[in-house]
């Protein structure tokens, strides 16, 4: 049975706030340069050299959700625009690692600000970015990002 006429489902309002959410920072960030997957990388290479971590293109990926192929390209892109600096990884020669410029680290530090006044103002309804429903929410979204995606197969049909 449907329940289109009772509302949209989770999964619907969690697929439209994502398309929100993505538009909303492709065009925040297009003043400097940067698509949400660019910011994506640049954010979270920022964030683990902040905890003295460099990771490699595959960490990174795992870190963001993004295909190991994705990322590669973006990093190959943004190290192109002397944001981003690939090097092997001396325990592991198959890996890459990556780290931020100072051009990097600059243009990062200007997009997390712009990034944050925008789920800020986003988070609105929640008290904003700092707000107790705010965290409430981050951790119900880090409960559903931790649980493993069922198997689920699709029955045959009857004949």
């Amino acid at each position: 049975m449907s329940n289109a006429l009772e509302g949209p489902t989770p999964g619907f309002l969690v697929w439209r706030l994502s398309m929100k959410w993505r538009v909303a920072i492709d065009r925040s960030l297009a003043p400097l340069g940067l698509t949400h997957a660019q910011y994506s990388l640049l954010a979270s290479l920022l964030g683990m050299r902040q905890l003295g971590l460099r990771p490699s293109q595959r960490g990174l990926a795992d870190h963001t959700g993004l295909e190991p192929l994705y990322v590669s390209k973006l990093a190959r892109g943004l190290e192109a625009a002397g944001l981003v600096g690939r090097t092997a990884d001396p325990s592991d020669t198959r890996a890459v690692q990556l780290s931020l410029t100072d051009e990097g680290r600059a243009v990062t530090g200007r997009a997390v600000e712009v990034v944050h006044r925008l789920l800020d103002g986003m988070l609105a309804p929640l008290g904003g970015l700092d707000g107790p429903d705010a965290e409430a929410f981050t951790q119900m979204l880090t409960a559903l990002l931790d649980v493993p995606v069922p198997a689920v197969t699709v029955p045959p049909t009857k004949e």
